[in-house]
């Protein structure tokens, strides 16, 4: 028997292609936009200065314009997306800053707008815990009865002195009660945890890992930090909080952290590759078909897979 059946391409891990695959039967991709929102932490909500490891296009960096309306920045991502794939229909994905933080009819007017473009099947909202009132989650509700509907929360560590440190301007538990709002309404959740961040030690981040699966999320973005230019983390690095994970470091780290996600849980990200005209490291990470392949080789060196100690799993280490 496959012990790793949720690939359609040779991955030890429930890939997102292979779920969208599944789901619809075709190929589908991300159109990544700019809605033109702000942030709670940027603009005084719940803090000032954004979150220290985010860039100025507040973690949509290769998302549409904002300066362009949303059908223009469609039709552009579409177009240079086909360039890799000649066939496929869409999931539009409000990407930059966080995308429900207005009123529900801004949300609407916006959403709405590019789920009417042809070829769109799904829709991908990025936000955080703290941005979900309950007009706007009758809202998600509402397009999740509707449309292909994935919600993405940002968590980036299960830990709240590291909340503290990267001006996160939530906890733990806010995060908890987000995940059961959507819950609550059948909506699909994806969470986002970074690796590296100052201060963590890897058996920090396989916690957060933990607390990720606790919680009960369909799925998981796992990225590795970048230092950008011009990003508060810059200081925190001069001040020697951070140290670059080594790419081996971090190959290890993520298959460590694959082995205790449940089977089913779908891998939506598992690496990351900063702007190279912003990145200050670590530079091998844009090498990114580098570092997949060394995930997969790493995993076919352990004769290991998504979920293999899952049933057993403890928290920094297995039984």
């Amino acid at each position: 028997m496959n012990p790793f059946p949720y690939s359609n391409d040779n991955k030890r891990y429930h890939t997102w292609n292979y779920c969208l695959r599944e789901h619809f039967g075709y190929k589908v991709f991300k159109v990544a936009l700019d809605g033109g929102f702000d942030c709670p932490n940027r603009d005084g909500t719940a803090a000032h200065g954004g979150c220290t490891f985010c860039s100025v296009a507040g973690s949509g960096d290769f998302a549409g314009d904002r300066v362009d309306d949303l059908q223009t920045q469609f039709h552009t991502i579409k177009e240079k997306m086909h360039t890799k794939w000649k066939d496929g229909k869409y999931m539009a994905y409000f990407q930059a800053f966080t995308n429900t933080h207005a009123p529900v009819a801004e949300l609407r007017e916006k959403y709405e707008s590019v789920l009417s473009e042809p070829g769109v099947v799904g829709l991908s909202i990025a936000t955080r815990p703290d941005c979900l009132p309950d007009d706007v989650v009758d809202y998600l509700a509402e397009l999740n009865d509707r449309i292909y509907l994935w919600v993405e929360l940002g968590l980036q560590s299960a830990h709240n002195e590291t909340g503290v440190l990267i001006n996160r301007a939530h906890d733990y538990d806010c995060y908890v009660e987000g995940v059961a709002k959507l819950h609550a309404r059948g909506i699909r959740v994806c969470t986002h945890i970074i690796n590296g961040l100052p201060r963590e030690t890897p058996e920090m981040m396989m916690q957060t890992v933990q607390k990720v699966v606790e919680s009960g999320v369909a799925g998981i973005k796992i990225h590795l930090l970048h230092l950008l230019k011009g990003t508060p983390m810059v200081q925190q690095y001069q001040n020697g909080e951070l140290k670059f994970l080594t790419k081996d470091d971090y190959v290890s780290l993520v298959c460590d952290q694959l082995e205790i996600l449940p089977p089913e849980m779908v891998i939506h990200r598992i690496t990351g590759d900063g702007a190279i005209d912003d990145l200050i490291g670590p530079i091998w990470s844009l090498n990114k078909w580098e570092v997949l392949n060394s995930i997969d080789a790493e995993l076919v060196r352990r004769d290991s897979w998504q979920g293999k100690f899952y049933s057993t799993a403890k928290v920094g280490g297995h039984i």
